[in-house]
């Protein structure tokens, strides 16, 4: 017996508890052998549909039909120019019908902060090409065999690659502008014929009923104005209805001629991307401009130009209260008042000047004023600057002109092999770009 208080136990208690019969043993059932003719005809068939599977989603993928080759991550830059040759040569050519005017990509320099020609950047039918400004020489590829490119251009130091994919222009890349390697890539709804406008902090596409806008190098959607394929919050759009003219950008903004039912003439709108809503747009100012046929030819932080026909005439709004500024008549004959292709404004924008191209001549307007210095005849294309000096095409070659003046310095004689259409220009550092139709063509 245990005292009390004890945790020890009787000997008597534990004889007297009933004994317990042992527990049945379950007999688990014989685990069945797997390796049977019909488990291997299973396994077999499992395997070949992963395999076809794989394959299909291979053989469809939009992987499988693109190419991309890279090139080196650095090039040396480009000598300076610092007096105009005194003639100039084709040193190549490439075919480039994707490309509306010569697509040169600006590339960083580290240690002085500064953008600086470093490739220039063809495309034709499904492929773009990286190339050295000097030689015309393929530093990178990128390719989609199975899409057709719609319009290849340049923004934040990368080149864009805009592909149809259905009926839009729908497949927008941007690939590092130095070696090609691929970066961020949005689906969008571009109209067919539309252009890539860069303004240094958006992308901008044109259209007739549509239009978008991308921000910063992400490819963040920050504008869909017009006629929305998919309208999420109704009543957002300023008007409905509407068509589109003519393009002109700057930084922040960009200026457009609107032909809308209600209106009795054409409007000029000058309006801001909104990233936080991107269906309702910020717009500035937006006014009727009093004829038909209207062209916006330049956009300032402060200030809009529009040419108007009947009579010839350029008129001036303040971008902000699009109250009329001022009104010149300009010598433009009625022929040039059509749309412009792909509805971008023919011009051409240096600190001091903004020459624009009506079709028959390049006028040069003051940048601070929009307003006329001097006017160019028999020219083929709004120009570019070289050494310091406007260089305007014209039938013979490229005439030379002094920027603040109008006077005529030179011209420098190009043979254009039977060429007589309009000729866009660039440049990358000594190298003069020629876009004929859907020809590149490098002059040194």
């Amino acid at each position: 017996m245990s005292s009390p208080g004890s945790d020890v136990t009787d000997i008597e208690d534990v004889l007297d508890e009933p004994a317990h019969a042992p527990e049945p043993v379950e007999e688990r059932p014989r685990a069945r052998s797997w390796r049977t003719r019909a488990d291997f005809i299973a396994v077999a068939l499992i395997a070949v549909v992963t395999v076809v599977a794989a394959l299909l989603t291979w053989a469809f993928s939009d992987a499988r039909a693109t190419t991309s080759i890279t090139g080196p991550t650095t090039w040396e830059q480009l000598p300076e120019v610092v007096a105009l040759p005194p003639s100039l040569a084709e040193v190549w050519r490439a075919k480039s019908g994707a490309s509306l005017s010569p697509v040169v990509v600006q590339t960083q320099v580290l240690e002085t902060g500064e953008e600086k020609p470093s490739t220039v950047v063809t495309g034709d039918g499904s492929e773009v090409n990286g190339r050295d400004p000097l030689t015309g020489d393929v530093r990178w590829t990128y390719r989609r065999d199975d899409l057709p490119l719609c319009r290849v251009s340049t923004a934040w130091g990368r080149a864009m690659a805009l592909y149809s994919k259905g009926t839009n222009c729908s497949e927008l890349t941007s690939l590092d502008g130095v070696s090609g390697e691929r970066r961020a890539q949005r689906n969008g709804d571009a109209e067919p014929g539309t252009a890539l406008l860069n303004e240094g902090s958006h992308l901008i596409t044109t259209g007739t009923k549509f239009m978008e806008v991308y921000r910063r190098n992400d490819l963040v959607r920050s504008l869909e104005y017009g006629g929305l394929r998919a309208i999420v919050n109704p009543n957002k759009q300023p008007r409905v209805g509407c068509t589109y003219g003519s393009v002109a950008v700057t930084s922040g903004r960009f200026a457009l001629i609107e032909r809308c039912p209600d209106d009795s003439s054409d409007r000029i709108s000058v309006i801001k991307p909104n990233p936080d809503k991107s269906d309702e747009p910020k717009v500035f100012s937006s006014v009727l401009t009093g004829g038909k046929n209207a062209q916006v030819v330049a956009v300032t932080e402060k200030l809009v130009a529009v040419a108007m026909p009947n009579p010839s005439r350029l008129v001036v709004f303040d971008a902000e209260t699009g109250s009329q500024v001022t009104e010149v008549p300009i010598d433009v004959p009625t022929a040039d008042f059509v749309e412009p292709p792909n509805h971008v404004a023919r011009s051409f924008a240096t600190k001091t000047n903004v020459f624009w191209f009506t079709g028959s001549k390049t006028i040069s307007l003051s940048a601070e004023t929009l307003t006329p210095l001097w006017t160019a005849d028999g020219t083929l294309g709004a120009g570019t600057t070289l050494a310091g000096r406007a260089i305007i095409p014209v039938k013979e070659g490229l005439r030379v002109y002094e920027q603040a003046t109008g006077e005529v310095v030179g011209t420098i004689r190009v043979n254009r092999e039977g060429h007589t259409g309009p000729v866009q220009l660039a440049t990358a550092g000594p190298v003069v770009l020629e876009q004929r139709g859907e020809t590149l063509v490098a002059l040194r």
